[in-house]
């Protein structure tokens, strides 16, 4: 018999600061390719269509998702790029239940 193999936990990380004020190099060596990414709060500026973070985020291959009503808040609905996967409250809960693990940052 071999040995069988226990299935990767996925990892949600959650950005709720500026990514000005956070150490986003740390963050993006943490992330591995079954994770995601949820912007809350000030998180939410790295989501800005023309930013170089948002192009870091993106070029991880793992779904970026940011809160709604917190783009909506900062008026930046218009700003954020089509790339980013728009999510409410409930959306937002289903992620975590759907991560084993959360990292916040």
């Amino acid at each position: 018999m071999q040995p069988v193999t226990p299935p990767l936990k996925t990892r949600l990380h959650t950005l709720s600061r500026s990514p000005y004020h956070t150490d986003i190099d740390a963050m993006l060596r943490c992330v591995l390719p079954q994770d995601a990414l949820l912007l809350l709060q000030d998180g939410v500026i790295a989501a800005l269509g023309q930013g170089h973070v948002v192009a870091r985020l993106l070029a991880l291959g793992i779904p970026v998702y940011a809160l709604r009503e917190d783009v909506v808040a900062r008026g930046l609905a218009e700003q954020i790029s089509t790339s980013i996967l728009l999510v409410d409250y409930t959306e937002f809960v289903r992620l975590t239940a759907q991560h084993a693990v959360q990292l916040a940052w």
